[in-house]
């Protein structure tokens, strides 16, 4: 339905005048969460504890169990309401022993990660000579005859996280269609310290399943450098990843009930659970205590909003994502009184602000904006204006493309969605690692995020008007 120009310009006026009282009316609650933020010590030990104490959390492992009657205990130790678990049942990948040696032209161990959900290569390994391929149209000029038997290394160049990580979702069916035995990745980073990176593959699974894993970006370059120079190279792998029964899990949530409208809800998290490698600090350690950080600090501050804020560690967010589906089949209905999603998903490195609308990779990478629409108007000024709250941080900025894998089933069916943005510096370069530890994580880096968090939920939990597409 087209608009008619004199009633856009009335929204974006009213818009922008209800925004405009928001910095003013709500500048004193917003400095003092903001303070008791950054003088807070609490919210980072108990990422240490996460981190050091129960470590890397991947779906099915006892640890995650661990992690997850841990994160129900600390949100009832914060005087949080309603906690509870949803049962969610997860995915159990096993990784087992793996490597990768180079047998021609040289004799060396590779670098390597299997992805994960790989299948396994038959005992014994597989030994196959290895084609390099920069992207998916170099892979179809060679055809079926240049690939059948063959070990396929996408050398694919950085670009972001979206445009390069494709290469390890898809690549592996890809190449199995054209008859290849396995694959091999240069990990999706853009940095080369020797370290693989793993992350999730997506099966077709109308094609064979081939073991996938990732090289590091030295060992890849190399390849690719023997590649150009037409010498043949040969590589052993072995993987005995496996495939478990589905294992018992759970959503960790806890409230602070609204004063006026409990039934409406501002809901705020990340995941729980980690790859296997690491412990899981920036991604997503940080995320989670970051958000229940914040509404610890709102329920001691002795504020209650109008509308209830629900922080939520979502869980299986690496690997199949069935928690954010599990959290979306458990509100049903209610999810009309859903008022705005927020995920912390992109690490803690400094804030710089939100992300609003479609798009985006849950704080991971800037989106497109939405197209513009006087609602849509009308919200991006009433955030800026509660980011004019977080400037004394550095942490104002208002952008398009906000959300995130766990809040996904959320948004499709309407809910506003928002994703807290760091400088993004270096985390991709500890992503899926052996290097995803707590020492990546500076404690005033991570203060301000928690300062972000609340102020942004509290505020949208308090507000008297909505975001667009709230009901």
């Amino acid at each position: 339905m087209r608009v008619p120009k004199f009633l856009f310009s009335l929204a974006l006026a009213g818009g922008a005048t209800f925004a405009a009282d928001l910095s003013g009316q709500y500048k004193p609650v917003a400095d003092k969460l903001i303070d008791a933020a950054l003088a807070d010590n609490d919210g980072y030990a108990k990422l240490a504890y996460l981190c050091d104490r129960i470590g890397a959390r991947l779906s099915g492992m006892p640890s995650l169990d661990r992690a997850i009657q841990w994160a129900s205990a600390t949100m009832k130790s914060d005087g949080l309401s309603n906690v509870r678990v949803i049962p969610v049942k997860v995915p159990k990948w096993v990784r087992g022993a793996e490597s990768a040696q180079l047998l021609a032209p040289e004799n060396k161990p590779l670098h390597m990660l299997g992805l994960g959900m790989s299948v396994g290569t038959p005992k014994g390994g597989i030994t196959a000579d290895v084609v390099v391929v920069e992207d998916f149209d170099q892979l179809q000029k060679l055809g079926a005859d240049g690939v059948r038997g063959k070990i396929v290394l996408y050398n694919e160049k950085w670009v972001n996280y979206g445009a390069t990580g494709q290469y390890r979702r898809a690549g592996p069916s890809i190449a199995a269609r054209m008859g290849a035995v396995a694959v091999l990745l240069r990990s999706v980073t853009p940095l080369a310290m020797q370290i693989p990176h793993t992350g999730t593959l997506d099966y077709d699974e109308a094609q064979p399943k081939i073991p996938a894993a990732a090289l590091s970006v030295e060992d890849a370059l190399m390849l690719g450098r023997f590649a150009a120079q037409k010498i043949p190279i040969r590589v052993h792998l072995e993987m005995a990843a496996r495939q478990d029964p589905d294992a018992d899990s759970g959503d960790v949530m806890g409230e602070i009930p609204g004063r006026e409208h409990p039934e409406e809800v501002v809901v705020l998290g990340g995941h729980i659970d980690s790859w296997d490698v690491g412990r899981g600090a920036q991604d997503d350690g940080s995320g989670i205590i970051a958000s229940l950080q914040a509404v610890a600090l709102i329920k001691k501050l002795g504020l209650q909003p109008r509308r209830t804020i629900r922080v939520v560690f979502w869980v299986n967010e690496e690997n199949g994502g069935r928690g954010g589906e599990a959290y979306r089949a458990w509100v049903g209905d209610a999810i009309k009184n859903h008022v705005a999603a927020i995920e912390m998903d992109g690490g803690a490195e400094a804030p710089v602000g939100f992300g609003y609308g479609a798009g985006g990779f849950g704080g991971r990478g800037h989106g497109p904006a939405a197209a513009p629409n006087p609602a849509a108007e009308s919200s991006m000024a009433m955030l800026t204006q509660i980011g004019k709250l977080l400037e004394r941080i550095n942490a104002g900025e208002i952008t398009g493309g906000g959300g995130g894998s766990d809040i996904g089933p959320l948004t499709r069916d309407g809910v506003p969605g928002l994703a807290e943005r760091s400088v993004g510096l270096h985390y991709f370069d500890w992503h899926h690692t052996e290097t995803d530890t707590l020492d990546k994580v500076d404690p005033e880096d991570f203060r301000k995020s928690v300062a972000a968090m609340a102020v942004m939920s509290y505020i949208l939990a308090d507000m008297p008007e909505k975001l667009a597409g709230s009901r």
